[in-house]
């Protein structure tokens, strides 16, 4: 299974036995909708709901860091989501949410899971067919494990600063990458990590909003003044569209780290450097 399907392919595979279908759509809080709801209302048949909002770690005061091994593989089990599944991975979430499922679910231990190109806009596009309501769930055992060697915390960070070992990349929007606006969170610093750069995530997509591929997706971060051939880690807000980014890199062959924490917990802490202007 290639990590990004299309479509057809996909209403092609429904039915089979080792075929797991999740509907990963987040919104944020600010946007005033409901992602449940939403599907419940209509999804692709078979699919269940993963609650990214749910799957966080509540220990922290930072939003959506990633929770325990045990607590990922609890949830995962109780989807139906076990050792040995296919996953295919889709949102209707402007911030590309399925890509934050899809980091997640591979830095604890699962190897075979894709992203629907399109999302569910595309397959309602298509006219393919939907169900409501809520599917019957199966457990299945899924081995808790973990892997951090995708996951890049605050002090790699820091210690990034003087060895420069890793490009680091910004999914957020220019304005606030370069401090013109102010982050939305109370107490926290407007601007970037020194040395940084910026690719507003939606730079990654086609105007009918799948993926750019091959050199066209290349372009984009070459433009940015990533070179894809050196050690990739990527941060925006809260981590979620870091994921985005880690996901194109990775359909480009490049293995990017997700700094998790992101800007929630660098532009809050006082003891790190923030950087101003465009990059």
């Amino acid at each position: 299974m290639d990590a990004l399907v299309s479509t057809e392919w996909l209403a092609g595979e429904l039915g089979a036995s080792d075929l797991r279908v999740v509907d990963a759509t987040y919104f944020l809080p600010s946007d005033g909708k409901d992602a449940a709801a939403a599907y419940e209302a209509a999804h692709i048949p078979g699919a269940v709901f993963m609650d990214l909002a749910e799957l966080a770690d509540t220990s922290t005061d930072l939003p959506m860091m990633l929770p325990t091994p045990e607590k990922f593989a609890s949830r995962m089990q109780s989807l139906g989501l076990g050792d040995g599944s296919r996953v295919v991975l889709y949102d209707s979430s402007p911030y590309r949410t399925s890509a934050r499922a899809w980091f997640m679910l591979r830095t604890f231990g699962a190897h075979d899971v894709a992203i629907l190109d399109g999302g569910f806009a595309k397959w309602q596009a298509e006219g393919r067919e939907t169900a409501s309501g809520k599917e019957q769930l199966r457990h299945r055992h899924f081995t808790v494990w973990a892997d951090s060697k995708g996951v890049r915390t605050l002090d790699q960070m820091k210690a990034n600063l003087d060895t420069g070992a890793e490009q680091v990349l910004d999914a957020r929007s220019a304005a606030r990458f370069s401090g013109e606006e102010p982050d939305p969170r109370p107490a926290t610093h407007a601007g970037h990590i020194p040395g940084s750069k910026n690719l507003p995530v939606g730079e990654l997509f086609k105007p009918d909003g799948s993926w750019k591929r091959g050199d066209a997706l290349r372009a984009t971060f070459e433009g940015a003044g990533i070179d894809l051939a050196k050690p990739l880690v990527t941060t925006c807000g809260s981590g979620i569209t870091a994921s985005v980014l880690a996901f194109g890199a990775h359909l480009l062959g490049n293995e990017a780290a997700v700094y998790d924490g992101s800007w929630s917990e660098w532009g809050a802490d006082r003891s790190t450097p923030k950087a101003m202007g465009a990059a």
